[in-house]
């Protein structure tokens, strides 16, 4: 049974999912539904064993280093090892892909760690480095929105060639992505740039709130928070003063909104029912979003590992087809 692993490591979340070509199992060698999402977080005992979403009342936390496009200086030490972003964000691959399957990852294990879109070459090196020196050298390195995209084929598919957008509300920000799906899609399916903002999701969101208490308080007393109607309210702002990224994007490639054909919304801060609403109502496009869209990317990536092992094994087992039918020609013409 080919059985893939997926893990979309945020600066706020970690999420991992598992695929198998059959519902309902467990992981290998895990009994019991394992833990899906944890704090990106991590703390070392006195061995420098590894802690993935703890917060200690004493000792020190690591937090803020999932981002690696801020450069590659170290962030920690344990014992006398230097570790760099991309080291840490490796040890959280490591620890939470032991903690789901029960046991250390076998080679034969189907793993996908996602990554921001964009990233350059020498931070995607130190990554695969730092993977391969964890113990993880079969996992594969997928982007964020191709890895929601892989999820949109599997649960919508098969898809109409055209173009998707792909629009990531996490905790720290938004990130949207234009690619083209369906059949005939190039292997690099990202159209024009990937834009990234830090003034939009669930971070920026919190800052507004404040500010609205702030100005609606007064000096002496502040409210304990928005209505729900407020809040609401807020939010739809939010998300409407977004789409200036959203435009931005498709003047990059080149396209307008008629040239999309739908709209996939993924990440934690994406679940407010308000985020969708706006977006299908200001683009005029389907919006398509999960039941828990801070899964989608982790679920993609889990099938694209499941995958990746099936593509294997059917090479594998045409090669050997192949290599018994010319030792039969061989014989043949021998005789």
């Amino acid at each position: 049974m080919a059985f893939g692993v997926g893990l979309s490591i945020g600066t706020v979340n970690t999420v991992c999912a598992t695929a198998a070509d059959r519902s309902g199992k467990n992981p290998p060698g895990r009994r019991g539904a394992p833990p899906t999402t944890w704090r990106t977080t991590l703390t070392f005992d006195s061995s420098g064993t590894a802690r993935v979403g703890r917060i200690p009342r004493h000792g020190r936390v690591i937090t803020e280093f999932a981002d690696l496009s801020h450069g590659s200086a170290p962030l920690a030490r344990v014992g006398h090892r230097a570790l760099t972003g991309a080291d840490l964000v490796a040890t959280v691959a490591y620890s939470v892909i032991t903690e789901v399957l029960g046991k250390a990852p076998e080679a034969d294990t189907g793993i996908a760690v996602t990554h921001p879109a964009g990233y350059p070459v020498n931070v995607m090196d130190e990554l695969r480095t730092a993977l391969d020196h964890v113990g993880l050298p079969q996992a594969q390195l997928v982007a964020e929105p191709i890895a929601a995209a892989t999820w949109l084929a599997a649960e919508r598919g098969p898809l109409t060639p055209g173009l998707a957008l792909v629009y990531d509300l996490g905790g720290s920000g938004l990130n949207v992505t234009l690619l083209r799906v369906g059949a005939g899609a190039p292997s690099n399916p990202i159209v024009g740039q990937p834009l990234h903002s830090i003034e939009y999701g669930g971070r920026a969101f919190g800052d507004a709130v404040a500010k609205r208490l702030r100005r609606t308080g007064g000096a002496q007393v502040v409210p304990r928070g928005l209505s729900d109607a407020d809040s609401g309210e807020l939010r739809s702002e939010h998300i409407r003063n977004s789409l200036a990224l959203v435009y931005r994007c498709l003047r990059i490639a080149d396209v307008t909104m008629a040239d999309v054909d739908r709209i996939l919304v993924v990440g934690g801060a994406a679940r407010p029912p308000e985020v969708a609403q706006v977006l299908a109502k200001q683009l005029a496009r389907p919006v398509v979003v999960a039941a828990d869209p801070e899964r989608t990317i982790a679920d993609g990536a889990a099938i694209a590992a499941r995958q990746a092992l099936l593509d294997q094994d059917l090479s594998a087992h045409r090669n050997h087809s192949l290599t018994g039918l010319f030792r039969r020609i061989t014989r043949v013409a021998a005789l």
